[in-house]
């Protein structure tokens, strides 16, 4: 039977998700970010003064570090859906600039969330005008779309990411996170489902296939500097397997994650589908250590945990339209309490309300939002 979360509309003192959080160049005021979520408002890539105020929303409302919306990088094929706002050229660097001192004026702190999408397909039906580019031109296991990556390729992609990285730096931004979850490009060249490259960037074993990831976070953490704050998105599971695991053991996941902070990852941003449900019940039980816990406890880097949290169904079902109502946040403040990791993203719940720190700091539960798959189609 499959684990659910305390289902009550009220939870007890949250005082925990209100601590600050102090790292590098990074200060916090609460442990709680805003999840990066893709919306699709930016047309021809540039962020607009609409984009600003949405995330303005949610600094003023007391979000600790919002990450925003996957941004892509400089290459022909780098995005799967036409609204995505886009991470470099003149006009859409400017729109950023707005948008990080808007965000900054309202108190806030904000990283871009830095992305190539790889072989995935977008919702809308919409195609880059070029081939799509990845590990080797396979969105997933008997999958072929486009085409897989020279070695020129791949040397002119780690350096746009780290190109995009510099420039949030210039523009202001507090920190920079990486996306290599869910089956996008960095992600996959980690599956054994979309890498079959028999070069220096595949292999048989994980470590092997991180090679690309731990070159794209070099170049990164040399374009940024020491100081600001890098993190990466993981996960196990993608969007073409939900029941993709790549890493089944703890050993496994230190051969993938550590060699990836020693690159100079300062935080995992572990993506689950549930965040309360254990990574490795088989070792610690079904109350046992969460993704983040256990990518915390392996490398000793700090870790956000996401997935679900504080509503009542997965953020999948809402692609198919299923509303999810508030629940209690218990099961996350014990978590919270006990350090198993050390910041919590939350991306429905504030998607739908800007407002959902604040209730939540203040105790009026009673006034949080259901949430509406309908409000993917606004900004709210």
């Amino acid at each position: 039977m499959k684990r659910t979360q305390d289902f009550m509309p009220t939870s007890p003192n949250a005082d925990s998700l209100f601590r600050p959080f102090q790292l590098k160049s990074l200060t916090l005021r609460n442990r709680i970010v805003m999840a990066p979520m893709t919306r699709t408002f930016a047309p021809g890539g540039i962020p607009g003064q609409n984009i600003a105020d949405y995330y303005r929303r949610r600094a003023e409302a007391d979000v600790g570090l919002i990450l925003s919306e996957g941004t892509v990088i400089d290459r022909p094929s780098s995005r799967n859906e036409a609204g995505i706002p886009f991470f470099h050229g003149d006009e859409a660097l400017a729109g950023w600039k707005n948008v990080i001192d808007t965000v900054h004026a309202a108190g806030g702190r904000m990283g871009p969330q830095i992305w190539h999408t790889g072989a995935t397909r977008g919702q809308s039906g919409w195609t880059p005008p070029v081939p799509v580019e990845s590990p080797s031109g396979l969105n997933g296991p008997g999958d072929p779309n486009g085409v897989a990556m020279s070695e020129e390729d791949i040397a002119d992609t780690v350096s746009a990411f780290a190109s995009a990285a510099s420039d949030a730096r210039r523009l202001g931004f507090d920190v920079v996170e990486l996306h290599g979850a869910h089956g996008y490009l960095i992600d996959q060249f980690f599956w054994a489902g979309s890498n079959a490259r028999s070069d220096r960037y595949g292999g048989e074993t994980l470590k092997q296939r991180s090679r690309f990831a731990a070159e794209v976070v070099a170049a990164v953490r040399t374009a940024i500097g020491p100081e600001m704050p890098l993190i990466l998105r993981v996960s196990q599971w993608k969007q073409q397997d939900f029941k993709a695991r790549l890493a089944t053991t703890p050993d496994e996941m230190t051969d993938w994650l550590v060699p990836l902070k020693e690159a100079g990852v300062d935080i995992f941003h572990c993506s689950q589908r549930r965040f309360w449900e254990p990574e490795f019940p088989e070792i610690d039980g079904e109350q046992g250590l969460n993704f983040a816990g256990w990518a915390k406890k392996l490398t000793g880097a700090a870790t956000i945990s996401v997935g679900s949290v504080g509503l009542s169904g997965e953020f999948l079902a809402a692609f198919g339209g299923e509303k999810s109502s508030p629940v209690g946040l218990d099961g996350l403040v014990r978590r919270m309490e006990a350090e198993e990791f050390d910041l919590i993203a939350v991306g429905r719940a504030i998607l739908g309300d800007p407002q959902w720190v604040t209730k939540i700091r203040t105790g009026d539960t009673e006034d949080l939002k259901n949430f509406d798959p309908a409000s993917l189609a606004e900004l709210v």
